[in-house]
């Protein structure tokens, strides 16, 4: 008489999916598309994912939630590795004025004030509560469009009290919405008017990192190295004393010059290095043999009318890790990930497969992450779903937004 096998219970079932994409592959051009995928999840994990027959002989769902997912595509949820998410109010007269060719310094005759400057100053100013306020409803449209995880910039305050109160903020934002939050100390993202450069190094180096580390607030520091910023002697002190108190090293890099920030990326071997628009392809080369990951921003470059995009096809095929982002800032206010594949693929000469994966195990990978991005068991259950037919339509759909469900941490929390 044969046993009968004890099939494992679980929590919810993902069944019929026309296509589920496991982002597994090694390169990043395999996406590990899986034709009539059914996707088991249990305590917030994916318990497996397979074929019908191999979910049903695997798994007892007869009290788990069933999504019928007949006719549409199944994907990990994005992972946006690059944002400045909390900020107050907006740039946008600045930007109207931009498109149209109007020169700035008009504005600033009408009393406008423009520049990152405009937005610190708003940011310190801000209530707490309205400045939270503003981020969450970012957030959750980010929720709505496929996003489960985003890092969050620090650098609109300048001062320590300030840049403390926006990763504070930040924090709140992960324990008050469904997003997984992980926080980048931005200090070094300009200079305040009150101080000389050197003394805002001192400050950022003896009394920002030191207080941000105690209180736990950020898991990465980050830099902006290029001309009228930060040199890359400068960054690296800056990041080195953020490596001594526990902060993993990131850095704008090469945005609008090439001053050494992706060479010095590349030596201290950092989590990422982003932007990337004027680095020269040997110091591709060398970090196509690191595990620094190049964290691109089509939207960005598109938002300011780039004089130099940056060149993504020679990144990929120099084997460089890519990840695309959304850079959701005041310069760049995108919420969708959808539209920065669009336009990688559009303008950039991603595949329709690398930038799906760039934009999800390339995002977790900029995090420093290894348990989301991909579907796979074990791993986190942070899954979307596409009213498509085919995961291609993900570049084809042009500005619409093709998420019905969203699932974080095996929970529904989208579900149109």
């Amino acid at each position: 008489m044969s046993e009968t096998k004890v099939k494992t219970k679980v929590d919810l079932i993902i069944a019929n999916a026309a296509e589920a994409l496991t982002c597994s592959g090694k390169e990043l051009s395999e996406i590990g598309v899986i034709n009539n995928a059914w996707i088991a999840v249990k305590d917030g994990k994916i318990a497996g994912i397979g074929s019908e027959s191999e979910v049903k002989d695997t798994f007892d769902f007869s009290k788990a939630k069933t999504i019928n997912a007949s006719g549409k595509v199944v994907a990990p949820g994005f992972v946006d590795s690059h944002t400045h998410l909390v900020f107050y109010g907006s740039r946008v007269e600045e930007y109207a004025a931009k498109v149209a060719g109007i020169d700035p310094k008009k504005l600033e005759e009408q009393g406008i004030i423009t520049g990152p400057n405009r937005t610190v100053e708003l940011t310190r100013e801000s209530p707490d509560e309205e400045l939270l306020e503003q981020a969450k409803k970012r957030m959750l449209t980010m929720l709505e469009h496929g996003i489960t995880t985003v890092e969050s910039k620090s650098g609109y305050g300048l001062t320590t009290e300030s840049e403390i109160k926006i990763l504070e903020i930040s924090r709140r934002l992960g324990e008050e919405t469904p997003l997984d939050v992980f926080n980048t100390f931005l200090g070094a993202h300009g200079f305040p008017e009150e101080l000389s450069k050197e003394e805002y190094i001192e400050e950022i180096i003896n009394d920002m990192i030191p207080k941000v580390a105690n209180r736990g607030l950020a898991e990465f520091c980050d830099v902006w190295c290029d001309d009228g910023y930060f040199t890359a002697e400068e960054s690296r002190r800056i990041l080195e004393a953020g490596l001594k108190h526990g902060m993993k090293p990131k850095i704008h890099a090469d945005a609008y010059s090439y001053i050494g920030g992706s060479d010095l990326a590349a030596e201290m071997n950092m989590v990422s290095v982003d932007h990337m628009n004027y680095t020269p392809e040997d110091v591709m080369d060398r970090l196509a043999k690191t595990d620094v990951v190049a964290v691109l921003m089509p939207a960005l470059d598109f938002a300011v009318g780039h004089q130099r995009p940056f060149e993504a096809r020679k990144m990929l095929d120099k084997g460089v890790k890519i990840a695309l982002a959304t850079d959701l800032c005041p310069a760049c206010y995108t919420e969708s990930m959808q539209f920065v594949i669009n336009l990688a693929c559009r303008l950039y000469q991603f595949s329709v497969e690398e930038a799906i994966k760039a934009a999800t195990y390339g995002g977790a990978q900029a995090l420093d992450l290894d348990d989301r991005g991909i579907l796979e068991e074990g791993k986190i259950a942070d899954i979307q779903i596409w009213d498509v037919p085919s995961y291609k339509h993900i570049a084809y759909h042009l500005g619409t937004n093709v998420v019905e469900t969203v699932i974080k941490d095996g929970e529904i929390v989208v579900n149109k």
